[in-house]
């Protein structure tokens, strides 16, 4: 009996880095997008990646607003790739296109940018809301 309780334990602190949330996990806020506008993204696991849904949307004014986007991963495929960095695909709601992107996270700020074919864009920099 002693040795299941023991072996049980030492399995499950293994599997704890396993269950460990991504540092990118959490809801961000969006750098202004080309129209002025913001939103608040959910970052969480799907799958074996992390992607992002819109969950509420800013207007220029930073009045909320039911955007047609909202519940949209506007982050998906992502994955960590070292160093703070992320690499998948994001979606620009402003222009309509999805990019491959690149997300660099330090500390509560996220650094994106993104490209297709060829022409690249920065996303600007999201914040981390509390």
């Amino acid at each position: 009996m002693k040795l299941t309780i023991i072996a049980t334990g030492i399995a499950l602190a293994l599997a704890a880095p396993a269950f460990a949330a991504d540092p990118l996990e959490g809801q961000w806020r969006t750098a202004k997008d080309d129209n002025g506008n913001s939103g608040i993204i959910k970052v969480a696991p799907c799958g074996d990646a992390l992607c992002g849904k819109l969950v509420q949307s800013f207007d220029k004014a930073g009045k909320a607003f039911k955007s047609e986007n909202q519940g949209r991963n506007i982050i998906s495929a992502t994955k960590p790739s070292g160093n703070g960095q992320y690499k998948g695909k994001v979606y620009s709601p402003d222009r309509g296109k999805t990019y491959n992107s690149k997300l660099k996270l330090s500390g509560n700020k996220l650094k994106v940018s993104g490209c297709v074919l060829g022409i690249c864009r920065d996303g600007g920099t999201w914040t981390r809301v509390k």
